[in-house]
């Protein structure tokens, strides 16, 4: 199982649901490399206990990233990062969703006063973060 704090992924009082929170949370774990192919996510119940949400939420980030591709459930064992998968979409295409996701990102940063330098520097802390 991996050692990851998890009692620090979801904020009660950010008005982000606590669903979206975990599910980003788990996201960015995997894109910064602190989560790895086939490494082990808590159980079900074990993540609900330490995140002190219901069970129902985090089942339903477990089987939504499942059904993603991102996770694999298997049955008795547990949960794991998935293995990363060549997605059959040509390089245009995930090209323009990925220029689409940092506008977002871009957004949300300016909403809260932060410059693309801010943003920048603050993508380079963290993915320099996992690489140690």
């Amino acid at each position: 199982m991996v050692d990851w704090d998890w009692a620090r992924v979801v904020n009660p009082k950010d008005p982000t649901p606590l669903h979206a929170q975990l599910e980003r949370s788990i996201r960015v774990a995997i894109a910064s490399g602190r989560l790895k192919p086939g490494d082990q996510l808590p159980t079900v119940r074990q993540l609900a206990v330490d995140l002190r949400v219901n069970a129902n939420t985090v089942s339903r980030v477990y089987v939504h990233l499942e059904r993603m591709g991102t996770l694999e459930t298997r049955r008795g064992v547990g949960t794991f990062v998935a293995e990363a998968r060549d997605h059959a979409r040509n390089e245009e295409a995930r090209e323009a969703e990925l220029r689409a996701i940092v506008g977002r990102a871009l957004a949300e940063a300016s909403a809260h006063g932060f410059s693309a330098a801010d943003l920048r520097r603050a993508l380079q802390a963290l993915t320099k973060g996992a690489a140690s």
